[in-house]
């Protein structure tokens, strides 16, 4: 899409000197010049060659170019023909001084017209910017390919030991290779083959090192050598493993090696922006695949800050040394540092967002947006200041061709650029660009910062931390007002036994550096020794990966939210110390105490899923646990926070495991689809499946760590029916690997763990029945059912599945619980599986209460609530309607079957042991508690509710 060219003022009168100078001299040189040019185009001409010195020199050399330029200003793409184009003016050339001066010509031809597209306002800034790339790029890439084929000729074609030929594949680096490239910029360039052999066909064999050294020699003269026309590139080799030491083309195998043994951390800088040049082929792909690993780490990596600032402060010295003054690439704020913003949560996060992988900084910063990483404003800001830096660094290297980011030491320059940006004066442009540097440093000290300056403050912790005696370790607390002696025991306790371990010369520094911060911080809290035991286990499992202790360092807010959160929970420990990529959690308060709105759960997940191939089976299951772990800990932490109730934990709780389970279900469903299609059966759209949750998944009162009771339904009654597949099978087999299929995804291990443990017993007949039920043979079951599976019935509902399937299984289970039944018979049927229970699972002391089983507890008012809905159900349907208890305990009241007093002394007993349970589970402590005189009150009444309900038949 082309711009509408602005309306600009009149040229200043030192530009309009040089405009009108210039163009006498076309006029002397070319007298019928003005009668091919209508009056806008002599205007536009003037401006142009008023506004470049580049153009105006080409346009006295070549004035057929003129004429050429008008066709192709409102053009959308200049960029589709390049290649073509140039490889057709090749096609006849037999030498290297022919191509050079053809090469340089196209070269020039095209930049004027992106130069008059750029200065008069016929692109946009990335227009300009694609131009520039894919000009640099066709040239390279039909260079070569002209060359290859002459070296071919000459010598024989490179092939591998197969014998196939091996072509010479270029990366382009920094701009080029983000599709950026400024007017005037070097291009950086990395020359390699796939694999070593020999030429084969020419007069003696040539070794494929040999043949391509030759070949990347040659081809760097075509571009970069200067001639009586110039130069087409400035070529950099510089970016190649060993650097100018090392081999000018490397095999993919040495590339290989080199990037995994003696790659560094300024490569990997490098390497975002790397991207294989020209068309698609197997050989780019492999190369692109054989790279990504060392650019981009498996997990979040935040050595990638330390790398940048260090890199920031090599180029700080830079702009000092050669005193680059008014420098927009270098300078605070400038080019670079927008740079940097981006590559920052590039490499960060590209190891687990893929789409992050962007060579392009505004591709990238869109998907950092759209992550959150990011927020919109400061994406708008910096995407607008980045553009409007570019913009001027282009215009400024248009004016003469010369690669510059330094702006203008004299005034007509600062005209010129003032008229092209269409700014009122010069003064004001320059305002526009300190505006936008400092927006842009901001950002940069934000999220890449500069060093941390030495606190004094924490010299006392670190001397504590390197001390070998804990007595003059206690001192040195003590005399900062600290008493910290348990949490000194237990540091120097866990100290002895890490510092046996091989951590590394790097590891042990950034550790060294934490202990310093987490020392200081740990004795600003009562309990230190306490949240220290947590933490130090999440220590054992991060010091081999110092990219979490770089990012505990690195982050003052990450680390008070661990010490909050393991002093007020091990639980919350032990999950950090498990899966250490919740730390990334802790960076951001803001978004970790941000709970997920309840219907947004799904939305997120599959925003979070949107990116994951669909048959990349092992990713898809590791995304679903770390979405899982990680609203898990927000819950958990606006749990210890007070932000949630019990009622809200369990809530979110459950519509996390309701959102994961509905992801599995899909995920499982297309991968069986794939292999035997669909169920013949059914209509577009359907799958006759559903999944039935039970007890506290059914009953919407799920905690931390609880399991997943459920139960698998379909609707294929035709037990001949097939699928529709090319390895057809049974519908009811199709449904039996589905659902196995489900609980592969669930319970396999992961580095991130299992994301939910299943339990299948209460589907009909238990374990020894099918994992899948046709839900009306369900129905008839639950008819002949026992009365502790028709107890579990009450607390079911259907997770997935669709709308007629909810309306077969509701109707299926309104049947059974409503019908009538014997109210004696069912009382001592009930209880009699309560005190089974009992004798098997409850296991006390005198002075302990089980919060579950023991009498009294929480399942003498679940037991009771089951009893009310089969026994009452039959004249009031509406107790069969709710499968959680405190719906049904309501409506007890509205029903009169029960006094609101009763009902509100078992609705606040329930609330609080459920309560106590989350809190014990934080904690990590067991659910027996020591009795207490408010448990004793609360256990009095429901005990006395339960004798007065179940035990009097």
């Amino acid at each position: 899409m082309t711009m509408d060219k602005p309306t600009h003022k009149p040229f200043s009168q030192d530009v309009q000197q040089i405009a009108l100078k210039n163009m006498q001299k076309l006029r002397d040189s070319f007298p019928d010049l003005h009668q091919q040019l209508n009056d806008e185009q002599q205007q536009q001409l003037m401006q142009i060659i008023g506004l470049s010195d580049f153009v105006s020199r080409q346009f006295l050399r070549h004035p057929q170019w003129i004429t050429n330029v008008f066709e192709e200003l409102t053009v959308d793409t200049l960029s589709e023909f390049y290649r073509s184009r140039l490889l057709r003016q090749l096609e006849t050339v037999s030498n290297d001084n022919e191509a050079k001066h053809i090469i340089r010509l196209f070269r020039q031809r095209q930049m004027v017209t992106i130069a008059w597209r750029d200065f008069l306002g016929f692109a946009t800034t990335e227009q300009s910017l694609f131009d520039l790339s894919k000009l640099a790029e066709a040239t390279i890439i039909a260079t070569r390919d002209w060359l290859y084929q002459n070296l071919c000729d000459l010598y024989g074609v490179p092939c591998n030991a197969q014998g196939e030929p091996q072509p010479l594949m270029i990366m382009g680096m920094g701009k080029l290779g983000g599709g950026e490239l400024n007017f005037s910029s070097d291009i950086d360039l990395i020359f390699a083959y796939p694999e070593a052999g020999e030429t084969v066909g020419g007069r003696k064999p040539r070794d494929n090192q040999e043949f391509f050294t030759r070949m990347g020699q040659k081809l760097i003269a075509l571009l970069d050598q200067v001639t009586i026309d110039g130069f087409a590139y400035r070529v950099d080799m510089r970016l190649r493993p060993y650097g100018e030491s090392g081999p000018l083309v490397c095999s993919y195998s040495a590339l290989e090696h080199y990037y995994q043994d003696q790659g560094r951390e300024w490569e990997r800088y490098a390497m975002i922006k790397a991207r294989v040049l020209g068309p698609f082929c197997s050989q780019k792909q492999e190369l692109k695949e054989l790279l990504r690993p060392f650019k981009y780490r498996r997990y979040i990596d935040y050595t990638a800050i330390e790398s940048l600032r260090k890199m920031k402060r090599m180029i700080a010295q830079e702009v000092r040394r050669r005193q680059l003054d008014n420098n927009i690439k270098l300078g605070a704020g400038g080019i670079r540092e927008a740079e940097f913003v981006v590559q920052n949560f590039q490499l960060i996060h590209g190891g687990r967002q893929a789409d992050l992988r962007k060579q392009n900084i505004l591709l990238a910063l869109d998907n950092i947006f759209h992550h959150g990483y990011i927020g919109f404003n400061d994406k708008v800001e910096l995407k607008k200041g980045y553009l409007y830096l570019r913009r001027v660094e282009n215009l400024l290297q248009a004016i003469d061709d010369q690669q510059t980011q330094t702006l203008p030491d004299n005034e007509l320059d600062w005209q010129r650029l003032t008229w092209a940006m269409n700014e009122p004066s010069p003064q004001a442009l320059q305002q526009k660009i300190h505006e936008h540097m400092e927006n842009i440093n901001q950002q940069f000290q934000v999220c890449v910062g500069e060093d941390q300056q030495e606190d004094d403050s924490c010299d006392w912790a670190e001397q504590i931390w390197h001390e070998q005696d804990l007595e003059v370790a206690q001192h040195l607390a003590q005399a900062q007002g600290v008493d910290a002696n348990e949490l000194l025991e237990k540091l120097f306790s866990w100290r002895a036994d890490i510092l046996k371990k091989p951590i590394g010369p790097k590891g042990r520094d950034a550790l060294d550096k934490l202990m310093g911060y987490l020392i200081s911080e740990l004795c600003q809290h009562p309990k230190s020794a306490n949240a220290f035991a947590a933490i130090a286990l999440v220590l054992n499992r991060v010091l081999g990966r110092t990219t979490y202790l770089e990012l505990l360092c690195e982050n003052p807010g990450a680390r008070k939210q661990l010490i909050l959160l393991c002093q007020a929970s091990p639980w919350i420990g032990e999950q950090l110390a498990k899966f250490p990529m919740l730390l990334d959690e802790l960076i951001d308060p803001a978004q970790l105490y941000q709970i997920t709105k309840l219907e947004d759960y799904q939305h997120e997940l599959r925003q979070y899923c949107l990116r994951i191939p669909e048959d990349d089976l092992e990713l898809q299951m590791e995304t679903l646990r770390q979405f899982k772990l990680s609203h898990q800990l927000r819950i958990a932490a606006a749990d210890i926070t007070g932000l949630l109730d019990v009622d809200a934990v369990s809530e979110h709780l459950t519509r996390l495991a309701e959102t994961l389970i509905k992801q599995v279900v899909q995920y499982a469903w297309h991968q069986t689809e794939k292999r035997h299609g669909c169920p013949e059966h059914l209509s577009a759209n359907q799958t006759g499946f559903a999944v039935v949750g039970y007890g506290k998944l059914g009953g919407r009162e799920l905690g931390y760590g609880s399991d997943l009771d459920l139960v698998f339904l379909h609707n294929c009654q035709d037990k001949a029916s097939l699928t529709n597949g090319e390895k057809q099978i049974e519908s009811t087999r199709f449904y039996a690997k589905l659902a196995q299929k489900i609980i592969h995804l669930f319970a396999t291990r992961t580095s991130s763990g299992e994301l939910y443990e299943v339990d299948m017993r209460l589907r009909p007949s238990g374990a020894s029945g099918l994992l899948v039920s046709e839900i009306e043979r369900f129905g008839e079951y639950q008819h002949q059912a026992k009365t502790w599976e028709q107890q579990a019935l009450v607390r079911a509902r259907m997770i997935d599945g669709n709308d007629e399937l909810y309306e077969q299984f509701e109707r299926h289970r309104q049947s059974v619980l409503t019908q009538p039944r014997d109210q004696g018979l069912l009382k001592t049927e009930i209880d009699a599986m309560r005190e089974k229970m009992m004798a098997h699972l409850l296991s006390v002391t005198d002075e302990q209460f089980d919060l579950k089983h023991s009498r009294g507890g929480i399942v003498d008012i679940e037991f009771m609530t089951q009893y009310w809905v089969l026994a009452y159900s039959d004249q009031y349907p509406r107790l069969a309607k709710y499968s959680d208890n405190l719906r049904v305990l309501k409506t007890l009241i509205k029903l009169d079957l029960l006094s609101k007093e009763d009902v509100t002394r078992l609705l606040e007993a329930y609330q609080y042991y459920r309560k106590i349970s989350h809190h014990c589970a934080l904690v990590g402590l067991s659910t027996k508690v020591m009795l207490s005189k408010e448990i004793e009150q609360y256990v009095k009444h429901v005990t006395s509710c339960y004798e007065r309900i179940l035990k009097q038949v």
